[in-house]
């Protein structure tokens, strides 16, 4: 019996569930040189975001490796970074220790404030029937009250964060449960979330990959000017060198490698990549996964062997 057979895994995949994702780190950047610090310390083009704007952003080291991934929703007078429960404290070091002369505060508010997804392909019929206003651009966002609308998905099946302060977090839930919106539990929402190739920091895109290797390319502005890590990023763009890429794989079976797997080529027994994540999807019949594939075995419908099971690169 899998777990994530659930009804809130159908929902996910074919209606909407709600997930509690308040874990995941929220913090402001106040101050009038929030944006200039923000851009020069990101893969993304900050500067010349308006309030309500927002993006999908990379931090990187100088030496061109992720130290982490946030959604940068820009306010009226502050940025609000969205990140991995397990970068909140990571990031949060990572910019202070870079404000130096800068007008610019930061305030972990991950403690004050719940976020909670409501994703899958109805949620913003969701949003409509709560009375909630649904943001059109991706990681765009909108006031509702105290709280706050913004495009976003944990799981790659589309959907909103809503952010609101942690005293509402109960009384939402039940007007989702009244709504008949059921819950996603975290295997639920991780096992859409490899079914459709959504990575996530931490699991599959950790401090060991450039961003090349991640195919993550929409979390970088290739025009905009300097910033942390940029040489890099933009040596491996000019010179098209990357050894492997992240790919989804469906795997033959149903027991799910562990992740660190060794993938061979299907004519000979050369090292192919290596797995990041897996899970056996009951909506499939077969193990979903993604993996790091060597270059040249990345290429779609190119076969593979896992323990002697077939792999297909999609």
């Amino acid at each position: 019996m899998h777990a994530a057979g659930t009804t809130g895994y159908r929902a996910l995949r074919e209606h909407a569930a709600w997930i509690d994702l308040s874990e995941r780190g929220k913090l402001y950047a106040t101050g009038e040189d929030r944006a200039r610090l923000l851009h020069a310390m990101t893969t993304q083009q900050v500067e010349q975001m308006h309030p309500g704007d927002g993006c999908y952003a990379f931090f990187l080291n100088a030496q061109g490796r992720i130290l982490g991934d946030a959604n940068l929703f820009c306010l009226a007078d502050s940025f609000l970074l969205d990140t991995e429960p397990g970068t909140r404290r990571k990031l949060f070091e990572h910019i202070d220790r870079y404000i130096i002369a800068d007008d610019v505060t930061l305030e972990d508010a991950t403690e004050r404030l719940a976020t909670v997804g409501i994703e899958g392909p109805d949620a913003a019929a969701v949003l409509e029937k709560l009375g909630a206003p649904a943001p059109e651009a991706e990681s765009a966002s909108l006031a509702w009250g105290e709280r706050l609308v913004a495009r976003a998905s944990s799981t790659g099946a589309g959907g909103f964060f809503v952010i609101l302060p942690l005293p509402q977090k109960d009384e939402f839930i039940a007007a989702l449960d009244a709504a008949g919106v059921p819950r996603a539990t975290p295997d639920d929402a991780r096992t859409v979330r490899i079914e459709l190739g959504h990575p996530r920091y931490g699991e599959e895109i950790t401090e060991r990959y450039l961003v090349q290797e991640t195919g993550q390319l929409h979390a970088v502005n290739f025009s905009k000017g300097c910033y942390l890590g940029q040489e890099i990023v933009e040596r491996v763009r000019s010179r098209a060198q990357i050894h492997r890429v992240l790919r989804r794989l469906e795997i033959a079976g149903t027991e799910a490698p562990a992740s660190g797997a060794k993938l061979k080529a299907a004519d000979s027994n050369n090292d192919a990549g290596e797995i990041a994540s897996a899970v056996f999807s009951p909506a499939l019949g077969h193990i979903a996964a993604m993996a790091y594939v060597r270059t040249p075995s990345a290429e779609p419908g190119t076969e593979l062997r896992w323990d002697g099971a077939l792999v297909r690169v999609l």
